[in-house]
């Protein structure tokens, strides 16, 4: 099986859409994703990450979507001081990049900027239900693995469109890396970026997933 993470477009994020570029970027990652055989869309339910969708759904001529609820963006902050950039964690990555400190620690979650961080609790959330949606799909979590049943959609190739962080908490997961690492390595994440994850069909094989392709904007060369 393969999951391709794509997200949206250029946003606007007071409108939930996205943009004119948006609409342009869309388009062509639509294009580009044609290449990838894609046999299964999902989605978060927000609405910047439909319209990508519906743009891949009209080209490939695929009927629909299935919407992920737990894929939908994460928030950051804390309670009265959402969306404060003091407790934005990829700037905050950045920053603890700059004083050494380890984003793989296992107390990565009481580094000042994550403590008690709304993106911390969502990041665990789609952590728990990635292992219930993958578990559905064929490939049920043991240990820091997955073990395929040969069951569900393990020859298919799935494609989620989403947003980055959600992208950043679920490849965190699967990957078995601290979500405040993969804040540091998806820093910058562009629009309509592509990244494709391969997971073995092997039955009964604990499997971890293959990275084929991570943060793609090759598509966007020309988009203006």
């Amino acid at each position: 099986m393969k999951i391709i993470l794509i997200r949206h477009g250029d946003p606007d994020y007071e409108k939930d859409c996205i943009t004119e570029l948006g609409h342009k970027q869309v388009k062509v990652a639509a294009q580009r994703l044609l290449k990838e055989e894609i046999d299964e869309v999902y989605c978060s339910p927000l609405g910047r990450a439909r319209q990508t969708a519906q743009a891949f759904l009209d080209a490939s001529g695929i009927g629909n979507m299935t919407i992920l609820d737990f894929m939908q963006e994460i928030r950051f902050g804390r309670e009265g001081a959402l969306y404060d950039n003091k407790w934005n964690p990829w700037l905050g990555a950045a920053a603890l990049i700059k004083e050494g400190k380890d984003l793989q620690s296992a107390d990565w979650r009481e580094y000042p900027v994550f403590k008690d961080n709304f993106a911390t609790i969502d990041s665990d959330k789609i952590a728990e239900e990635s292992d219930k949606w993958l578990a559905s799909l064929g490939y049920e979590r043991q240990g820091q693995y997955y073990r395929c049943s040969g069951k569900g959609n393990c020859e298919k190739t799935i494609a989620i469109f989403c947003h980055g962080g959600s992208s950043a908490a679920f490849m965190a997961r699967v990957l078995n890396q601290t979500f405040a690492y993969m804040c540091g390595v998806l820093m910058y994440f562009p629009h309509t970026t592509i990244s494709v994850l391969k997971f073995d069909n092997k039955p009964g094989e604990l499997i971890l997933p293959v990275i084929e392709l991570l943060n793609d904007a090759r598509h966007l060369k020309d988009v203006k």
